[in-house]
């Protein structure tokens, strides 16, 4: 699916990414720090080191913080699930495995897959 190309850690909590598809565009994870998984970030310092992750499908952070790199792109691009997903049912019949996030496995992907809806 989607694989993250280039990244640029910016202030205030933002990221500024490039995908192999040449969308690009920032997130900004200000709402987030001091939350969840993000309760680490309270140090600036640690959110600054944000890498691109094994062949690209991920964002991380030290300390096991991994974005996925198709949630990443549905955010920078303002698209739905579902525009990705029809990329998805095309590699399927290409023959070529639906590889992923767990993000969008949450949105049931082989429903959608075999059924268009």
């Amino acid at each position: 699916m989607k694989k993250t190309t280039a990244i640029e850690v910016l202030e205030n909590y933002r990221v500024r990414l490039r995908f192999e598809n040449r969308a690009e565009g920032e997130v900004d994870f200000s709402v987030h720090v001091g939350k969840d998984v993000f309760a680490p970030w309270t140090d600036h310092g640690l959110s600054r080191k944000a890498s691109v992750g094994e062949h690209g499908r991920m964002l991380t952070w030290p300390g096991g913080l991994d974005l996925c790199a198709d949630a990443l792109w549905l955010e920078v691009t303002d698209k739905k699930p579902e525009d990705l997903l029809a990329n998805l049912r095309h590699e399927r019949r290409a023959g070529r495995p639906a590889e992923t996030c767990p993000f969008l496995r949450r949105t049931n992907v082989n429903h959608f897959l075999t059924t268009g809806m």
